[in-house]
């Protein structure tokens, strides 16, 4: 089996934030990751750089099997709260093979993108992450995801963090997915602005998708079977 702390990346042990919690079982991190994320809910370091204000937008557990790791909310997921709630997620959902129910359930996807308030629109669109939000919190939220037994890792940003930096092309990188594989999945972001390299880039829905869905399938039936009382419907 994959090792947990593998499939977070290699940045995952770096930080000294992550000692305190090191070596907890479930139990004892339940609690520690809920006081967690309510200092990241209340949290207003990037308030004077965030158009509409902080609204921290994110989903996670300790029992958490699968993480995604996107780049920031949008205006929409602003708008409701709810991570990936707009085309973006209804892609993402066809890629992983799961429902609503299954991706919104916080004790099997974790949802934690690389800034979790929407950081405002440029000329091309959003604009990037905040980087106080990484650099504040996500060592320790990353600590506290134990059972993670794959990480898929959208957009440049979360790969730079989750899989080093790096200036070889998103394009590149993703064709080299068996690198990374079975614990990192590298992906272009599902946005509706990615449909022209989706068509440029075929192999990707023909070769990785496949691969993931029943990846995914694989993890979702170990968890069914380690606790029956858990399971919750899959697409078909």
């Amino acid at each position: 089996m994959p090792s947990p702390r593998a499939a977070l990346g290699p940045n995952c042990s770096a930080a000294p934030r992550i000692g305190k919690y090191r070596g907890q079982n479930l139990a004892d991190r339940i609690p520690a990751l809920d006081l967690l994320l309510q200092q990241v809910r209340s949290c207003q370091l990037c308030a004077p750089h965030l158009p509409l204000g902080p609204r921290p937008v994110l989903q996670c557990h300790a029992s958490a099997r699968i993480l995604i790791v996107g780049q920031a909310p949008g205006r929409k997921v602003h708008d409701t709260g709810i991570p990936f709630n707009d085309p973006s997620g209804e892609r993402l959902r066809d890629w992983l093979g799961i429902d609503r129910d299954t991706f919104y359930d916080p004790e099997t996807v974790a949802l934690l993108p690389m800034g979790f308030c929407y950081p405002g629109s440029g000329k091309s669109g959003d604009l990037p992450p905040r980087p106080e939000c990484a650099a504040t919190w996500r060592q320790a939220l990353l600590a506290q995801l134990g059972n993670v037994q794959l990480t898929v890792v959208l957009g440049k940003y979360a790969q730079d963090y989750h899989l080093g930096k790096s200036s070889e092309p998103l394009v590149q990188r993703v064709r080299r997915w068996q690198d990374y594989w079975p614990e990192l999945l590298p992906m272009p972001h599902p946005s509706p602005r990615n449909n022209r390299w989706l068509r440029n880039n075929p192999w990707f829905e023909a070769e990785v998708v496949p691969a993931l869905q029943e990846r995914v399938k694989d993890i979702l039936g170990a968890k069914r079977k380690s606790n029956p009382g858990s399971a919750r419907r899959e697409k078909t």
